[in-house]
């Protein structure tokens, strides 16, 4: 993919749903959303489990929903989707990059309330320095988001089935450049430990620089990844807001 390398320090991740609790206030439930800002447009990565929930969150967080540009699901399942309707029912006016291959009834749902579908295949640019994966996986198709700085790749994940390190070579293998951040869930929850620390081997070997482990990747793998990478593995939940400063 063409190099365009996002030139300000601007870039924000705000998470705005998930399972962990960074600030008390804010409401956690099993699922994961993420706002970022900073781009061309600001994006909405997944919706988290329960409507009510991210509606909350998003006005704790004083997050405008009518702020919104693209919304991108990850993949299909219903913790990262059933906040659509809080979304689209105050703002309709988005973009939504969803998988082809996701159910017809989700493509349905998004064009009812009025959002231009764009159906997602292979990887493509969504706007300047922003990128999907395309798709990943067979048995659950999944993308990923992948945010060109200019301090390295920042990687954000739903649930990563297909794997966190294929995710990660596939984002170095679409934009060439290192990896300066990796969030998200993991999908380590049901691991053994032993998968977390091949895993961090794989990281090392990939040149990830930080890690942001959270939403699915379970405990056990959250502290395998703290021991490895210390002060590179930063403590996210839900109202996390993350800059490149913090990197």
């Amino acid at each position: 993919m063409t190099q365009q390398t996002f030139r300000t320090d601007d870039v924000r991740l705000t998470i705005v749903y998930d399972n962990y609790a960074f600030r008390p206030e804010l409401e956690t439930a099993w699922g994961f959303s993420c706002v970022i800002e900073g781009f061309e447009q600001t994006i909405l990565f997944d919706t988290g489990g329960d409507a009510a929930i991210f509606r909350r969150n998003m006005a704790a967080l004083q997050i405008d929903p009518r702020s919104i540009d693209i919304l991108i699901l990850s993949h299909a399942h219903w913790d990262h989707q059933n906040g659509i309707p809080a979304l689209l029912e105050k703002h309709s006016d988005v973009t939504a990059y969803l998988l082809q291959a996701f159910p017809a009834k989700l493509h349905a749902q998004a064009a009812g309330y009025g959002a231009d579908v764009v159906e997602v295949r292979q990887s493509l640019e969504i706007c300047n320095d922003v990128y999907s994966t395309g798709k990943l996986g067979t048995k659950i198709p999944e993308q990923a988001l992948i945010l060109n700085t200019a301090r390295g790749l920042i990687i954000v994940t739903g649930c990563a089935h297909p794997g966190i390190v294929a995710v990660v070579e596939k984002a170095k293998e679409l934009c060439d450049n290192d990896v300066l951040l990796v969030i998200g869930g993991f999908h380590l929850h049901k691991a053994k430990p032993q998968a977390a620390h091949d895993i961090v081997r794989d990281f090392r070997a990939l040149g990830v620089q930080n890690i942001a482990p959270t939403h699915c990747s379970g405990d056990s793998a959250r502290r395998v990844f703290a021991d490895a990478y210390r002060a590179n593995c930063l403590p996210v939940g839900a109202g996390k807001v993350l800059t490149l400063e913090d990197l």
